[in-house]
């Protein structure tokens, strides 16, 4: 089992698509919802605010899946497994600015909601499938 990306996965990373974010919710049923991503070293990095589903979800249950297509390719894909191994308050603000600035070509994100806590969330490849290899 790999947990190592390689060249042609980091590259479908840099691309300005959507992650599809697989966890389970309370009752142990499937959910998923497109985010924003961006890569830590070989650990991939989202950001999320406190209360919404996902955050519950993954703050309760640690085992997650990602997948991500290139959009230039559909056959070039990047599936993963692992688990949340970080969940931060600290620096969201600046992480999800950060992303703003990759997918939306602004310098401040610009759908926060008066009041809202952002989290960063830290998931740790526990094996990497990629297609091309």
């Amino acid at each position: 089992m790999s947990t190592t990306f390689t060249p042609a996965a980091r590259e479908i990373f840099e691309k300005q698509v959507l992650a599809h974010v697989a966890c389970l919710d309370l009752n142990g049923a499937p959910h998923v919802t497109p985010v924003w991503v961006r890569l830590d070293g070989d650990d991939v990095i989202i950001n999320t605010a406190l209360g919404r589903a996902k955050a519950r979800f993954l703050a309760n249950d640690p085992r997650v899946a990602v997948s991500l297509t290139d959009p230039d390719n559909m056959y070039s894909l990047v599936a993963l497994r692992g688990n949340v191994t970080g969940f931060t308050t600290e620096g969201a603000d600046k992480e999800i600015d950060d992303l703003a600035k990759k997918y939306l070509g602004v310098d401040t994100y610009p759908m926060r909601r008066e009041g809202e806590v952002r989290v960063t969330v830290r998931i740790t490849p526990e094996h990497i499938s990629a297609q091309p290899q």
